[in-house]
């Protein structure tokens, strides 16, 4: 993984988005997919992902702001209510379980 060192902003000076913090599906845990409403770019992505890595439990957090999807791989099963609160907490709504 790479790390942000500049002001809050993920962004490239040649405009793409991106945080280092998409990690690969693991193989074991449960996996759950959830909509997200108002992502709209990798710092977006990368906010939601930020805010629900840190429930206990999650290995791994994938958002996709083009499906606004967003895949929690976690050592068991997540309490929907809290990925809701860290959802929220990073300024957007989870829609539910996809």
């Amino acid at each position: 993984m790479t790390s942000q060192t500049n002001s809050g902003s993920c962004c490239t000076p040649a405009g793409t988005c991106g945080t280092g913090t998409t990690a690969a599906v693991q193989d074991s845990g449960v996996t759950t997919v959830y909509k997200v409403t108002g992502m709209t770019c990798g710092h977006c992505e990368g906010s939601i992902s930020q805010e629900v890595s840190a429930i206990a439990g999650v290995t791994s957090v994938k958002a996709v702001a083009a499906t606004g999807l967003v895949t929690v791989v976690s050592a068991g099963p997540l309490d929907d209510e809290a990925v809701r609160a860290a959802v929220d907490e990073a300024g957007y709504e989870l829609a539910g379980r996809a």
